[in-house]
């Protein structure tokens, strides 16, 4: 699913992560902490939010937006929110139940109707030309899906993650949440790999990963899912190591100038995870010292 080097490279850098996490496990969680807003904004832009994370992170500080913003927002913003951090403090397994409990968290006082339940009998959902699971088979699909993730031993975590992920988006269990939920579950998954958690950023859904959910619900192939979750992951572990061992981070353009490095090639570089370069509030950084 991915090529060797990439391989190579991700069990080395996850080499240096266990080690990093065996020293500093409070620095881990509070950096994942430190995230949450930037987490949340991002799943929530990928469904449409007009939220800014300056925004977000007022609300998650109890505090109103800037602007004028819909009610509903707010509220999805605050309970993603309460999700992301149960997903970071739980060790409860990975259950029809816990994803249940996760989705009427998500829904609540936005739709209580159909918070914290699969569709039912009627209940037909539609992205763009994708038509959900029939509601009458749901439940069984998730379990499905969740026997056979189980079972995925053959695979890498990351793999796994990424085919179970595709699969859950196109059952398309609820009649709204579904997508955070989807990205809160990759999550839920990898922390229990041992793994740091991903964000999946908005700004190019529509071209990096929109079509790679449309191209499972026709082929049944994941392999560009795990392509993205492998480089978010990349990304991940090359911020934690960095935040925890380096003296001092600095901005990709500012390192890029300093080491004689153009600046589209240094871009082009961290979006391929070939420098150890990752995103803090949407902006590329990277330990000072790297050469």
């Amino acid at each position: 699913m991915i090529n060797r080097t990439t391989r190579e490279r991700t069990d080395a850098l996850l080499g240096a992560y266990r080690d990093v996490a065996a020293h500093h496990p409070e620095a881990l969680q509070q950096i994942a902490l430190a995230e949450l807003a930037e987490t949340v904004q991002q799943s929530n832009a990928i469904e449409n939010s007009t939220l800014t994370l300056d925004d977000t992170e007022r609300i998650l500080a109890g505090q109103l937006p800037s602007g004028r913003h819909d009610l509903r927002e707010i509220y999805e913003a605050r309970n993603l929110a309460a999700v992301t951090t149960d997903l970071l403090l739980t060790s409860e397994p990975l259950s029809t139940d816990l994803i249940l409990r996760w989705h009427g968290m998500l829904l609540d006082s936005i739709r209580d109707d159909v918070a914290g339940r699969f569709r039912r009998a009627g209940e037909w959902v539609r992205v763009g030309a994708h038509l959900g699971a029939n509601p009458e088979f749901v439940s069984g699909l998730i379990s499905d899906a969740l026997t056979r993730y189980r079972a995925d031993v053959t695979s890498s975590p990351v793999d796994a993650v990424a085919r179970f992920h595709c699969e859950f988006e196109v059952i398309h269990p609820f009649v709204d949440g579904n997508g955070r939920i989807g990205r809160v579950l990759i999550n839920k998954q990898l922390q229990d790999a041992g793994l740091p958690p991903v964000i999946v950023r908005a700004k190019n859904r529509q071209t990096d990963y929109y079509p790679l959910l449309d191209r499972y619900a026709t082929t049944d192939a994941h392999d560009g899912m795990t392509r993205l979750l492998t480089l978010l992951l990349l990304e991940s572990l090359h911020k934690r190591i960095a935040l925890i061992t380096s003296r001092r981070v600095v901005s990709l353009a500012d390192w890029a100038r300093a080491n004689g490095v153009r600046g589209n090639v240094a871009s082009n570089k961290a979006k391929r995870q070939t420098i150890p370069a990752f995103r803090i509030r949407d902006h590329w950084m990277i330990a000072e010292e790297y050469r």
